[in-house]
């Protein structure tokens, strides 16, 4: 029986992880039930955390430019509902409101749409893929946020008769609030890394409450077209120890790697060694490194075939840092066949058969996400499994 080893790459108490794992789990037994799915996690025992709570972290802001000129508004958008669910209807709410629209006496065409959001009732598919999202629990309270905001209020106060993009703005709100209430309570849904899914919850949300545009209006693109270069400033610039905390966990674990990474190989070892052949090695980011200096340091004839989604392996080796081999030296005879996954919007992926000529096989994926959460949105794309079903023994 063939088996999946499932490396990770992010350290001690890996977020997600047991998610991540029963996504892969499924998303291989869906097209292969013969194949036996299993944990290689190291970073339990083996990952790097603050052991000073943070002694060393100087409180001052710290930015982080990313490249983002060619993201198209929809993720830039997202982008900023992620980190303010509200943002799309601050934006609206300071749209200047149309004085001919609606009876000055009577209800305004924003009154219909709350009484709208107020009764919503989820039908039997919007339920169903709430399920299937992840978020059917938080749901209620999501929209109840919302509903209670200055934002929501202010915005429709000032809707006018065309009230699509203020039904797509409260649907994308609501779910992206669901998703904020997830992360807050450490919960890891398919949602939060499956745009696809995202997008469909909220196309099914926003008919619910009447005919779905599924666009961003001129309003509201103005402000994002002049967040598309900066984004990653206005992501990350505030307070250097919650960064820190929340998104080095893969830099530091590298650093750990490249001073310790011996434990870390020998505990892979272990789990090869343990299980049933032939393995194939599945292996995120950091766990990618780990497998190809583990591959390279020794032959090891139960593993058929290495996956690496996210990996840095390929620049490690380019800048000469790859700890088992000199930038210059071939990959040895007996390594394994190598599918090498990657991520444009992901900018800790990279590719290796450029610098590893007819031995690495690139695949190239859109996860529709931006960074950072891009890094972890392999696992609930399809064209992911579309590339490592077929490879499997």
């Amino acid at each position: 029986m063939t088996t999946v080893l499932f490396v990770h790459g992010t350290g001690v108490r890996n977020p997600g992880y047991e998610e991540t794992f029963k996504l892969i789990e499924k998303a291989v037994h869906l097209e292969r039930p013969d194949v036996k799915v299993e944990r290689c996690l190291w970073g339990d025992k083996l990952g790097t955390k603050l052991n000073a709570q943070g002694a060393s972290i100087p409180l001052y802001d710290s930015t982080l430019a990313l490249d983002e000129e060619e993201e198209d508004y929809s993720i830039v958008l997202w982008q900023q509902l992620y980190n303010n669910p509200l943002y799309e209807l601050q934006v609206l709410s300071l749209k200047p409101g149309d004085e001919t629209a609606g009876n000055p006496f009577g209800e305004k065409p924003g009154d219909e749409l709350n009484s709208r959001v107020e009764r919503l009732n989820p039908s039997t598919e919007l339920q169903a893929k709430l399920d299937v999202a992840g978020i059917a629990e938080v749901f209620e309270p999501a929209r109840d946020t919302v509903i209670q905001s200055e934002a929501y209020h202010q915005a429709l106060q000032n809707a006018s008769e065309e009230l699509g993009e203020y039904r797509d703005a409260i649907a994308r709100a609501i779910v992206a609030q669901a998703m904020l209430d997830c992360e807050q309570q450490e919960k890891h849904p398919p949602i939060l890394t499956d745009a696809e899914l995202r997008d469909e919850v909220v196309k099914l949300l926003s008919l619910a409450l009447g005919e779905a545009e599924l666009g961003i209006g001129d309003w509201v693109v103005k402000p994002l077209s002049q967040l598309a270069q900066p984004i990653g400033t206005f992501y990350l610039k505030r307070r250097r120890g919650i960064i820190t905390q929340s998104v080095s966990p893969t830099p530091c674990d590298i650093l750990l790697y490249q001073g310790r990474g011996d434990r870390i190989r020998d505990f892979i070892r272990a789990k090869i060694e343990q299980a049933e052949p032939p393995v194939v090695l599945l292996a995120h980011s950091l766990g990618g490194i780990a497998c190809v200096d583990l591959l390279v340091q020794q032959a090891l004839p139960p593993v058929e075939l290495l996956i690496t989604a996210g990996s840095q392996a390929p620049f490690f080796y380019e800048i000469n840092a790859l700890y088992s081999l000199e930038y210059g030296e071939p990959l040895p005879d007996y390594f394994p066949s190598w599918l090498n996954i990657y991520d444009l919007r992901d900018f800790l992926s990279y590719i290796g058969a450029n610098v590893f000529p007819n031995k690495v096989q690139d695949v190239l994926v859109d996860s529709k996400q931006p960074f950072p959460r891009s890094h972890g949105a392999y696992w609930t794309n399809k064209a992911v499994w579309k590339a490592i079903i077929p490879r499997l023994p």
